[in-house]
């Protein structure tokens, strides 16, 4: 019997239903439950074929436990070994080489200094910064402040003039900065995407309060429908994610690419409401299986992005050209 696990905090919605789920679909040689973490052996097989990550990046136990798994065998969903080596800044850098538009972005030190450092340890690093010639790169106000990792809109500030600049910086300390140009949009949407290849495209509103958020409807044509769904493949494939969401401001009939580092999306029923909620559960159910079914002992389970296969290989990335599989 091949075990399917979901490790998770919180959330109560997703992970149950995505158990049930499964387990009413009475795959033979299947199972799915809840990850039971225990005493934790180095080298020692977690006994699940697939795990699915909702937490691991808030606790780096778990992080340590997915990557003993993952390289005793486990398919685990997000690659934890890919999942702490990202971070926003790269994601940008790599959707560009992959032609997918993205704001204009200056990655800034921290204000504060690390832990256990002081002044001499930047020796290379350049002081005063040109803050002019920053802003002149992204093309003036309105730009926006937010950290290079992280998720969940914490430490994100508007900004739309110097003195509200250095205010968020110093408001930020230890944390690593992203300096980049707001995108005035018209519409916005915000795209799972399993597998790399099932893919949802959702209404969404960031403006408003949480629980509306995904209450909208944009009347956009299906040309640019399309290019977003193959923008969201291009970006997943690159970068190897399973599970993620991906999200866009269309700013004069261009999508642009504002957020997709997002491997622990959300989830919940509460936010994403019913009919996203039944096919993200769905979808993930039966990519959970497929990657059961695929699981071979002994071997590594795991899957890797272009941005990371083709690097090995020697070979300048470029677009993925799979197609999606979508269900609406």
């Amino acid at each position: 019997m091949k075990k399917i696990g979901i490790l998770f905090g919180k959330e109560r919605t997703f992970p149950q239903a995505f158990v049930e789920r499964i387990n009413s679909k009475h795959v033979n040689g299947i199972t799915a439950e809840f990850v039971k973490v225990e005493e934790l052996m180095q080298n020692s097989p977690s006994g699940y074929a697939v795990i699915v990550d909702r937490i691991s990046q808030d606790v780096p136990f778990y992080r340590a436990y997915l990557k003993n798994a993952a390289a005793t065998g486990t398919a685990v969903i997000n690659n934890p070994f890919w999942w702490s080596a990202d971070e926003k800044f790269f994601n940008n850098v790599l959707a560009e080489q992959v032609g997918v538009p993205v704001p204009k972005t200056v990655l800034l030190p921290s204000k504060d200094h690390p832990d256990d450092t002081s002044s001499e340890s930047f020796s290379n690093l350049k002081f005063p910064m040109e803050w002019e010639a920053m802003l002149d790169y992204l093309g003036g106000f309105p730009a926006f402040m937010k950290p290079h990792a992280g998720g969940g809109w914490k430490s994100v500030y508007p900004v739309e003039n110097w003195n509200e600049v250095f205010k968020a910086y110093h408001e930020t300390g230890q944390l690593v900065m992203l300096f980049q140009k707001a995108v005035k949009f018209e519409s916005y949407f915000r795209c799972y995407c399993i597998g790399r290849k099932y893919v949802r495209i959702m209404h969404y509103e960031p403006r408003n309060p949480h629980h509306l958020r995904y209450v909208a409807d944009h009347s956009v044509s299906q040309e640019l429908l399309a290019t977003i769904e193959d923008y969201v493949l291009r970006l997943c494939n690159g970068l190897g994610y399973d599970f993620n969401t991906v999200e866009f401001g269309v700013e004069n009939g261009v999508p642009v690419a504002i957020d997709f580092c997002n491997p622990a999306p959300d989830a919940d029923v509460n936010s994403v409401g019913k009919e996203n909620f039944e096919w993200v559960v769905e979808n993930m159910a039966n990519y959970a299986i497929e990657r059961a079914q695929a699981h071979e002992d002994g071997k590594m389970n795991l899957t890797w992005g272009t941005f990371i296969q083709q690097s090995v290989q020697g070979l300048p990335l470029s677009p993925p050209k799979a197609a999606a599989k979508k269900k609406k």
